[in-house]
């Protein structure tokens, strides 16, 4: 998590769905959620970064849309 560029805590939940991962990451400040799927021979960190990442970019563009 040291690569986040948010402030604030993040949940972060795994479900496998099928033959996938489905990795959903909530800031829990804002209450935006963002989901990646994930084939099942990924890390947990792959996982993690991938979905923090996604994260970042739907808030940073939500802070430029504003």
């Amino acid at each position: 998590m040291d690569q986040r560029q948010g402030d604030g805590e993040v949940i972060v939940e795994f479900h496998r769905v099928g033959n996938s991962i489905k990795v959903s990451a909530i800031d829990a400040k804002t209450y935006v959620e963002v989901s990646i799927i994930a084939p099942l021979d990924s890390t947990k960190k792959q996982m993690t970064d991938t979905v923090l990442q996604k994260l970042d970019y739907v808030l940073a563009k939500r802070k430029r849309d504003e």
